[in-house]
């Protein structure tokens, strides 16, 4: 067994160093700080922004075909089953995914009403968050076997177990998860949490706690919202406010329905994975150096890992981001053209006076709008005089995580119990434990 540990701390560490180096590990590049993989991603979205919206509009386009093609020819579907599971004629998917393609193709030909192909919906979706949605999963979907396929999911869910499960009821490799989001992106967090679900080695509770609350965006991105709302010289203070703020909802919002309602029970039809008992080893780091290494001498092959690589790519431009395209435009035209959010928002102004925000009826629907597309908030919100308000706006609107445009879409679809409500309710639950702790935090900054 000892021989067999020493053959394996080269399979574990050289891919795994190379993972964390990737996905995890600051560096400075032209006086910003990033990660490996949101380089290479913001590289291929710079130099080609426009041939990636047209790609995404082709897979709108032959997702729609292939779901028609999977539903009346057994003998294809029965062929592509892997891609047939995902691709059928669920009125509501299917549905999403339909609208996604109209919109794509109209926003592409510069065709339609101005409330389906403007900047403020098609133009969004398609012209910005859809090339980046894209290019992030399909990079994180080729490298992240360097995360957990060689050992280090193990060795930090069992260093981080103890911590994880008296604070959060979670196992600790679901650190790394929120790494990710941290340092890459949110989406690539929850996909990341989505395969280790879909694997076994993570509960629907769990799975759905980590998605909710866990997948926080990347310091890079709330930089961007800081800036856009005018907020820039306090990033410090609003992303520390973040943190502080997002540990405390995680902290409660899993204590309360939905995510308290939902069992501890694995995907069905899959094994349970992952060492959760450790009373057999003499310390922790024993139990994670020999499950880190046995995990690597079970670790596939590249030969193995290349097919499973390139499904995993077709199965999110082609069922994933088809839904989050229609799905996102559908709730930025709620957002921009609907006095939707103004109705909710409307309770929301005397709240905001209490807490001695001004133009509290400004800022009251943003406190909304921030479920359709977490970017919306601080655009809309740059016009707010006062910084206190656009303060509380821009790090509420981060601290909610959940945004249908990405995130929201990628769990509803996922196979994790949670439906569209249960990401609402969510949603809400998080804003109402936020805003009143950024709202006094603010008025100590401010």
């Amino acid at each position: 067994m000892q021989e067999i540990g020493k053959k394996n701390w080269p399979q574990f560490l050289i891919p795994s160093g190379i993972g964390v180096l990737f996905f995890l590990t600051p560096m400075v590049i032209d006086r910003q700080v990033t990660v490996g993989m949101a380089y290479v991603g913001d590289l291929f979205i710079g130099n080609g922004q426009t041939q990636l919206q047209w790609m995404a509009g082709c897979f709108t386009l032959i997702s729609v075909l292939l779901t028609l093609t999977f539903h009346f020819s057994d003998a294809v579907s029965k062929r592509f089953a892997w891609l047939a599971e995902g691709l059928t004629l669920h009125p509501i998917w299917f549905s999403l995914r339909l609208f996604g393609c109209i919109a794509a193709i109209c926003y592409l030909f510069k065709i339609g009403p101005e409330w389906l192909i403007g900047g403020a919906t098609a133009g969004t979706t398609l012209g910005s968050l859809i090339p980046i949605t894209m290019t992030y999963m399909a990079i994180a979907t080729v490298f992240l076997p360097l995360l957990v396929e060689f050992g280090l999911m193990e060795m930090v869910g069992v260093l981080l177990s103890r911590a994880f499960d008296k604070l959060f009821r979670l196992p600790g490799r679901s650190a790394i998860d929120a790494l990710a989001s941290w340092m890459g992106s949110g989406p690539v967090g929850v996909l990341i949490t989505l395969q280790q679900y879909e694997r076994g080695y993570y509960t629907a509770r769990e799975a759905a706690v980590i998605c909710t609350n866990f997948s926080v965006v990347s310091v890079s991105f709330a930089l961007v919202v800081a800036n856009a709302i005018g907020m820039g010289e306090y990033f410090i203070h609003m992303y520390a406010s973040v943190i502080g703020v997002g540990f405390l909802c995680a902290l409660i919002t899993p204590k309360l329905p939905p995510l308290n309602r939902l069992k501890d029970e694995f995907c069905p039809g899959v094994e349970p994975q992952g060492l959760r008992d450790f009373s057999n080893y003499d310390s922790l780091w024993s139990a994670a150096t020999t499950e880190a290494l046995a995990r690597a001498g079970r670790a596939p092959s590249f030969a193995e890992l290349l097919p499973r690589i390139g499904r995993g790519v077709a199965e999110v431009w082609l069922s994933l981001i088809p839904v989050v395209m229609g799905l996102g435009t559908a709730a930025l035209i709620l957002a921009e053209y609907t006095p939707l959010f103004d109705w909710l928002g409307f309770p929301l102004i005397a709240v905001l006076n209490l807490f001695g925000l001004a133009e509290a009826p400004a800022a009251a629907p943003l406190m909304f709008v921030g479920f359709t597309d977490m970017f919306l908030p601080a655009l809309v919100g740059g016009s707010i005089e006062s910084e206190l308000t656009r303060f509380v706006v821009a790090t509420v609107s981060v601290c909610q995580l959940i945004y249908m445009s990405e995130v929201g879409a990628l769990i509803v679809k996922s196979k994790i119990p949670l439906g569209f409500f249960h990401i609402g309710g969510i949603f809400l639950i998080r804003t109402a434990i936020a805003l009143p702790c950024v709202a006094l935090i603010g008025h100590a900054i401010f």
